[in-house]
């Protein structure tokens, strides 16, 4: 869980006199486009009817409305004409500005925890801010709770499974049915309305135990990830694009988190609470922020959440570039730190300012007001079939075929009449959802899925996931010995990564990989290997053996996740994910430790890069791979190749280096901040499907930056789309790109620059390139 770093709060009031708050804990929070500083009390209450934000939650629902109805304070013995914070006609910051200078300083402090204690002399009820939506409605968080009113929600394939279906609109549309659950659970007192998700850190090592919660190793796609599924918490439709953002009307609260520079939970000893981060500036601007900057500016994103640890000596809580200089000035979002909050003091007036921040987002979530259009959602809105059937679509978009020998996928169920369905995970079901999960509807693992297809012999293979001993590897062969077909279901779980829980190896755990082996080895019939993983695994040895005929990565594939399955091998649907992360060969965790926060290669201590962007060594898998049982050509049909970009007087050449052999332009390039930026990249790729299935087609575009800049990225992601292809069909995919974010370096003193000279643009794995020139004149 998210638990926040112990500090102790000093309040001064306009006068001398003080009071403490003693054992606190701090977090940035960031509402209305203001930053806020919350003190969240440590011993809340959990599961029960009285941790909902209004207490009004009955076995039958809830009896609360919202704040500022006539009926509700008549029933408390009040007169609401007299709050001027429940008059509608005054704009949210005077109303919740008002309330604030109602309160006495206790008062105030009272509400200063995640748990809001409320003020009942002027009719504010409690509320409770922490509940998670990670990958559904969980039961993380003291705001949301299950029972027999609502005793599940939809539980969607984690994050990093979504990811890998490379699919915007889905990750906006899961986000949306999260939140339509979220908002039904609030009107029957089961849930509140702020949200502490989406985790969106870069994955820089795969060891690290949290992949399972991310999008992956590239800080673009995981902001678009972050902005996508933000949006589809958020936005209420029709709203979308308010002018005032300070009153834009929120369906939910959505949290980006951790800001920043986190990724190392618990790795020897190394814990997330003590550890310093030592991140250059550049890597802090090109990987680590961006998603962050993303998540604000395209998400619109009402709280951003600071992380556990340090970076470079500073508390990322409590550190005023990243949360003044970084947050308001570069991203123009309005907030404040307080430069005594780092000493442990808070003037009176700053908690006004904090609190009244509070106000203005419950005030755009409807919790004083309500709003009518979601004021009916109830239980016939959760773990609706719509929402069911979303999570398994998403575990199917989600699955990736790795590897395909002579069609070996999908099995032809007309043929296939036994199977052998073995290993630790074949009968997976709390595996299945992983982290930050709630109660799902209706779990169907792997096992109950595939019988459907064939009489089954189910053997486990292994006693548990780490599986410490080979005992139970001879009954697994002597299934494959008998079966049609035999599928290996295998992989890792939380028991080896997750929250707290980073990983020592890349290597499947115990006996997995000898039985995966000798069962291979035995099988009369094809043999397929399905694995679950959020990090990646060195596979080598299955994808170099004969016997294993198709392997397919499926993540943590959620609550329908086995019907996902079943639907690729037998050929239901066809695979089309791609893997957000590097499948790196076990002998990349030798040749670094995971607390080297560079992203380069470090030469002098013969460490590699970390991600795509920057190491080039060999792989299982390289990020973006993925198979379908289609065949799919690209040909590229317009593209704009270069751009003239005339200086004015204020913008000026910027030096860059180069190595010595290259020759360098005569003006290298122009810093992004000095340029207005309205250049574009258009052009249009058509994508055919030559094969004979229907297929969806991930066309990834990288940019490559001109020949000879020192220690920049060999290639980054600018662009990507999903796009469904009948057999024997075309489809024309556009992209339009700015030519500042997609060609753009990040230098060693952290500008962002615009390098001229000659740029390349790659479509997938090499399929097509093209060179954009780009050009400075004064």
């Amino acid at each position: 869980m998210d638990k926040l770093e112990t500090a102790e709060l000093h309040l001064y009031n306009k006068k001398p006199k003080m009071a403490k708050i003693h054992t606190a804990l701090i977090f940035v929070y960031f509402c209305s486009a203001y930053l806020f500083i919350s003190a969240c009390a440590r011993d809340v209450p959990t599961n029960s009817y009285t941790t909902l934000g209004h207490g009004d939650a009955t076995p039958n629902g809830s009896n609360f409305t919202f704040v500022c109805d006539s009926k509700r304070y008549s029933s408390l013995g009040l007169d609401m004409t007299k709050f001027p914070f429940c008059d509608k006609s005054l704009p949210y910051d005077v109303r919740a500005s008002d309330l604030v200078k109602q309160m006495t300083l206790s008062e105030k402090v009272l509400q200063l925890g995640n748990t809001n204690r409320g003020v009942p002399r002027l009719g504010l009820p409690k509320y409770e801010w922490w509940s998670e939506a990670l990958h559904g409605v969980s039961n993380v968080g003291p705001g949301t709770f299950f029972d027999d009113l609502v005793p599940s929600s939809t539980s969607f394939p984690t994050v990093i499974t979504s990811a890998a279906s490379f699919n915007e609109s889905l990750w906006k549309t899961i986000g949306q049915a999260v939140s339509t659950e979220a908002r039904a659970m609030y009107n029957l007192g089961r849930a509140g309305l702020t949200y502490w998700s989406p985790n969106i850190n870069v994955v820089r090592d795969p060891r690290w135990g949290r992949a399972i919660e991310t999008p992956g190793e590239d800080p673009f796609v995981v902001g678009k990830y972050a902005a996508n599924y933000v949006r589809g918490l958020q936005d209420v439709e029709g709203t979308e694009n308010f002018k005032d953002l300070n009153s834009r009307p929120l369906k939910v609260s959505s949290c980006c988190k951790h800001y920043a520079a986190y990724d190392v939970d618990n790795w020897k000893g190394i814990v997330r609470e003590s550890y310093d981060a030592r991140v250059a500036e550049q890597d802090m601007v090109e990987t680590f922020l961006r998603p962050f900057e993303m998540c604000i500016k395209e998400g619109d994103v009402s709280s951003i959440m600071c992380s556990y640890n340090r970076v470079n000596g500073i508390p990322t809580c409590a550190d005023p570039k990243l949360l003044n200089q970084t947050i308001r000035r570069d991203w123009d979002l309005h907030g404040y730190v307080e430069g005594s909050v780092q000493q442990g003091k808070v003037r009176e007036a700053e908690i006004d300012k904090s609190l009244k921040n509070l106000y203005i987002v419950l005030l755009r979530l409807g919790f004083f007001d309500g709003i009518p259009q979601y004021s009916s959602l109830g239980k016939k809105d959760i773990c609706s079939d719509e929402h069911v059937e979303l999570a398994r679509e998403a575990a199917r978009e989600g699955t990736v075929l790795l590897k395909n020998v002579d069609q070996t996928l999908p099995l032809d169920a007309n043929k296939i009449k036994t199977l052998a369905v073995i290993g630790p995970h074949a009968n997976a079901t709390a595996a299945m959802i992983g982290n930050y999960a709630g109660v799902p509807c209706k779990i169907v693992t792997p096992l109950d899925a595939l019988s459907a297809y064939g009489e089954v012999n189910y053997k486990v293979g292994c006693g548990e996931m780490k599986c410490r001993n080979d005992s139970l590897i001879f009954p697994a062969m002597q299934a494959a010995e008998k079966a049609d077909a035999t599928i290996i279901v295998a992989g890792i779980d939380l028991s080896i990564e997750a929250e707290s829980l980073d990983r020592d190896d890349l290597l499947l755990p115990g006996f997995q990989t000898q039985l995966i082996k000798q069962v291979a080895d035995a099988a009369k019939g094809p043999v397929i290997l399905v694995l679950f993983s959020a990090g990646g695994l060195d596979i080598g040895f299955a994808k170099n053996n004969k016997k294993i005929g198709g392997i397919l990565w499926a993540g943590y594939p959620g609550e329908k996740g086995g019907l996902a399955i079943a639907d690729v091998i037998f050929g239901k649907y066809n695979p089309g994910g791609r893997l957000p992360l590097t499948w790196h060969e076990a002998s990349y965790a030798d040749m670094l430790p995971m607390t080297s926060m560079p992203l380069r290669p470090v030469d002098s201590l013969g460490y590699p890069g970390r991600t795509y962007k920057f190491f080039n060594g060999s792989t299982v898998y390289p990020f973006a791979y993925g198979l379908s049982y289609t065949q799919f050509n690209y040909t590229l049909k317009s593209a704009v190749r270069s751009t003239h970009i005339k200086l004015n007087k204020f913008q000026h050449c910027y030096g860059i280096k180069y190595r010595a052999e290259s020759q360098i332009p005569p003006c290298p390039a122009v810093r992004i901040d000095d340029m207005d930026c309205k250049e574009k990249i258009n052009f249009e790729v058509e994508v055919k499907n030559v094969g004979d299935r229907d297929g969806s087609e991930v066309v990834v575009v990288y940019s490559k930056p001109p020949e000879g800049i020192v220690a920049t990225h060999i290639k980054q992601v600018i662009g990507f789309q999903r796009v469904f292809v009948p057999a024997g069909g075309s489809k024309k995919v556009k992209f339009v790109l700015n030519v500042c974010n997609s060609l753009r370096v990040v230098d060693y003193n952290a500008y962002s620059v615009l390098p001229s000279g000659g740029h390349t643009i790659v479509i997938g794995d090499d399929i097509i390139s093209f060179p954009v020139h780009v050009n400075f004149s004064s």
